[in-house]
């Protein structure tokens, strides 16, 4: 059976051993195939993302991310977390992204690769966490409202 205490003192001694402000310590988070995989969203897109060591191969939907993302602010958008992280060519990436358009899907892989990062190497959680790498952008569509042409706008004012 555990001791009991009797005092104030004692049980303030209890708590200061137990919980001495730790960190919580996240852990690699690998597949049978040694991938890590996370799931990226941003507007209606979801990202599905696999990292695995390699040359720094990015294939988005089977084609190659440049050929997929033709944009150049596109393409910046989705290896800023792997140059934030300095880890441009260790990795080989396989995303499939469906829904949304180009730049939610963007959004969508940047936010997949980066919680695919943390999860295969811990510690640059806090690199990516600083970057705002981590945090899913939760703005969406405003729904249209009836009685109005648009979520807001409403039908033109004849006085007539």
């Amino acid at each position: 059976m555990a001791e009991e205490t009797k005092t104030l003192e004692e049980l303030g001694e209890l708590k200061t051993e137990s919980t001495e402000n730790q960190a919580p310590v996240y852990e690699q988070k690998l597949d049978k195939y040694g991938r890590a995989y996370a799931t990226g969203k941003r507007k209606d897109a979801v990202a599905r993302v696999w990292l695995k060591p390699g040359s720094g191969q990015i294939k988005v939907n089977k084609k190659d991310y440049s050929e997929y993302f033709a944009r150049p602010v596109l393409q910046m958008l989705l290896k800023q977390p792997l140059d934030t992280a300095e880890r441009g060519t260790q990795y080989d990436i396989m995303a499939s992204v469906s829904g949304g358009g180009l730049s939610g899907q963007a959004g969508a892989v940047r936010h997949g690769i980066s919680k695919a990062l943390t999860y295969f190497e811990p510690e640059l959680r806090g690199v990516l966490k600083k970057g705002g790498f981590l945090t899913r952008d939760s703005r969406t569509v405003e729904r249209k409202k009836y009685g109005r042409a648009k979520a807001r706008r409403s039908f033109q004012f004849s006085k007539r």
